[in-house]
């Protein structure tokens, strides 16, 4: 069951939200949100997974994540106003959205973008994520 949610970790490079639900509910309210706005997943990395197996690669021992997933996507609409207005913003697409299970704390969340034009994309993010929540 899904709760009202707020913000935590404001003063990282991320903003992130808690899910209160399992790791696959997230990543399905995410996917399901992206879509319903219209918009196309172009990849989703499993970067639980690669930490995971890379790990034991090197001899680590630390589990950073349980499950961790990023949705990678774009939105031309807005990736055309933002890179007419600048076209050095090409360094901030594809947009993403990430979903991360630490012992059983899921989360769901994005990285902040810079003032002016780019906080239309956070805007952008900022509802996907909302939806995803069910708020």
């Amino acid at each position: 069951m899904l709760t009202l949610s707020m913000p935590v970790m404001a003063q990282t490079p991320a903003i992130t939200y808690a899910f209160d639900g399992a790791f696959e509910d997230a990543t399905f309210g995410v996917e399901s949100a992206i879509l319903d706005a219209g918009l196309v997943i172009d990849y989703v990395s499993h970067t639980g997974e690669m930490l995971e197996r890379t790990g034991e690669d090197l001899g680590a021992d630390v589990k950073i994540f349980d499950a961790a997933d990023i949705f990678l996507f774009c939105s031309a609409v807005l990736s055309r106003r933002v890179m007419e207005a600048d076209p050095m913003n090409v360094a901030h697409c594809p947009y993403s959205i990430f979903v991360t299970d630490r012992d059983g704390q899921v989360m769901i969340g994005y990285r902040r973008y810079p003032d002016g034009i780019m906080q239309e994309v956070q805007a952008l993010l900022d509802s996907l994520v909302q939806d995803a929540l069910g708020e």
